[in-house]
């Protein structure tokens, strides 16, 4: 069973990763792009990587943008796994 983090681990995840906010139970980030092939694309590869590591955002498209919301629902909150695949979503961003 995964674990919910503290909220100083929260708060010590977010300090590392400037560009997610919280929302509740749950962290979220919008990314931008050029168009909307661009963001479905990066969906694409997010969706790819989500099922690699058994680990499903909500995804919202409007147009060019892409706002993704992680929370471990298993552990009632945040765990380690929400910010471990904002790193990966972080990353495939930059690609």
């Amino acid at each position: 069973m995964v674990e919910k983090l503290s909220e100083e681990a929260v708060e010590r995840g977010l300090a590392e990763r400037s560009d997610w906010s919280r929302s509740g139970d749950a962290i979220q980030r919008t990314f931008s792009f050029g168009d909307f092939n661009g963001a479905i694309a990066f969906v694409d590869r997010v969706a790819a990587r989500a099922e690699e590591v058994q680990h499903h955002p909500d995804i919202l498209i409007r147009y060019s943008k892409v706002t993704l919301t992680l929370s471990t629902h298993d552990a009632g909150g945040l765990s380690e796994k929400d910010f471990a695949f904002a790193i990966d979503c972080d990353r495939l961003y930059t690609e």
